[in-house]
């Protein structure tokens, strides 16, 4: 029988939210009044960009430029602070996918939204906002992605370690030990999930989220990461549940499934009320005019269904790699899921051996070093003996891959 749950009673965002950060008075930049005229008020250079010189012109009339002639001559002017037109996209793409056992939510409105220079900077700005630094504490599930920590410490934060199910293939959620840990300190203010996980590859369950969310108890906010959503199952993205949820925050980036990671773009969704705050901390031109042209153009109907064209083909090949990788000798099972672009794998000590943290790092190095194949080595992580994580290429590339890890592994095994 289906639970149906709501936010946590005991949820305050003022009570969480750091004092000086609640009662902070957004900069107000010149864009935040007018738009379009005779533009002297943000002390730009009126004469034009550097960028926009003879040759330039030349090339954009000659049409041999692939850079467009209005953003180029724009660039002297600060970019739009809020963003809303791109919002919007990206608030119809996520409510279009909202599966029907969702029920019946609100849609997502840009005062969802929150735009950040790569999933990374909505990280660090999640944490200044709500968790006073020498005080409060955040929750991780490790092996999870190592960013968490770094804006952790840098932000003075505790790190309360629950550690995912480190015995069961794909790493599940322990939830109850999450719950407990939220019983036992009242400081943790938030709790973070990686969906699929980095290096686990597998989603979060819906259930595990929606009973954190819902714990009567304890007054935080669950943050999901979804970077790789887009690589696992139709409905897997828990951006939709933020309208439902006032306690949940949704992280999803451009860097991944549309291949975008050169412009830095992360995408932040949550209540509106998280919205305010995390948008009033924000530097005021914090997303360019160039990273916002290059996403709109990304989330287009020609981008969606290129993006689309290149999901399929990665998963064509993560399936090859599924079938391919263990007929090589000395390569063991696949522990995470298969839910990201990329696959868990664990190196053996010799053919039909154990895994091998040593030799999983001398097959990594020598990948490097001699055969021109560059993958992670992630034997150190908890659960993670003697595994690798790959990056699932091309088809001409994972040739290679296979090929040289091959080579490398009889070289090994041959000292």
């Amino acid at each position: 029988m289906t639970v149906s749950r709501t936010t946590s009673p005991a949820f305050d965002l003022k009570a969480i939210t750091r004092p000086n950060i609640w009662v902070l008075e957004p900069y107000r930049c010149a864009r935040d009044d007018y738009k379009t005229g005779v533009l002297l008020d943000a002390n730009e250079n009126a004469y034009g960009p550097a960028i926009f010189h003879d040759a330039m012109k030349e090339s954009l009339s000659s049409g041999t430029s692939t850079l467009s002639y209005e953003i180029l001559h724009g660039l002297n002017r600060y970019p739009d602070p809020h963003q809303e037109e791109l919002k919007q996209i990206f608030c119809n793409v996520r409510n279009s996918e909202a599966p029907k056992s969702f029920g019946e939510l609100v849609p997502l409105e840009p005062k969802n939204l929150y735009l950040g220079v790569g999933s990374d900077e909505c990280i660090d700005t999640i944490i200044r906002c709500f968790a006073a630094p020498g005080k409060d504490k955040m929750l991780t599930c490790p092996p999870t992605y190592g960013m968490y920590s770094v804006s952790a410490n840098v932000n003075d934060v505790e790190i309360v370690p629950v550690y995912l199910d480190l015995k069961t293939k794909g790493f599940p959620v322990r939830v109850n030990a999450v719950k407990e840990a939220l019983a036992a300190d009242p400081s943790i203010n938030l709790v973070y999930f990686c969906s699929p996980g980095n290096p686990t590859a597998s989603v979060v369950s819906l259930e595990a989220v929606e009973e954190i969310l819902s714990y009567p108890s304890w007054n935080g906010i669950v943050v999901v990461d979804e970077a790789y959503i887009d690589f696992s199952p139709p409905g897997s993205s828990f951006a939709p549940l933020v309208t439902k949820y006032n306690n949940l925050i949704v992280l999803q980036t451009l860097s991944k499934a549309f291949g975008m990671a050169g412009i830095r773009l992360g995408i932040c969704y949550s209540s509106p009320d998280i919205a305010r705050v995390l948008n009033s901390v924000k530097a005021p031109y914090n997303i360019s005019t160039l990273t916002s042209d290059f996403a709109m153009k990304a989330v287009s109907t020609e981008g969606l269904a290129h993006s689309r064209k290149n999901i399929d083909l990665i998963l064509e090949q993560r399936n090859r790699l599924l079938k391919e990788l263990p007929k090589i000798p000395g390569i063991g099972e696949f522990i995470g899921g298969n839910d990201a672009n990329f696959l868990l794998v664990q190196i053996l000590d010799k053919p039909n051996g154990v895994p091998s943290s040593p030799i999983a790092l001398q097959l990594y190095t020598a990948l490097a070093e001699t055969k021109g194949v560059v993958i992670r080595y992630r034997g150190k992580e908890p659960g993670c003996i003697g595994a690798l994580r790959i990056t699932i290429g091309t088809e001409a590339e994972n040739d290679i891959l296979l090929a040289k890890i091959a080579e490398a592994l009889e070289d090994i095994y041959a000292m």
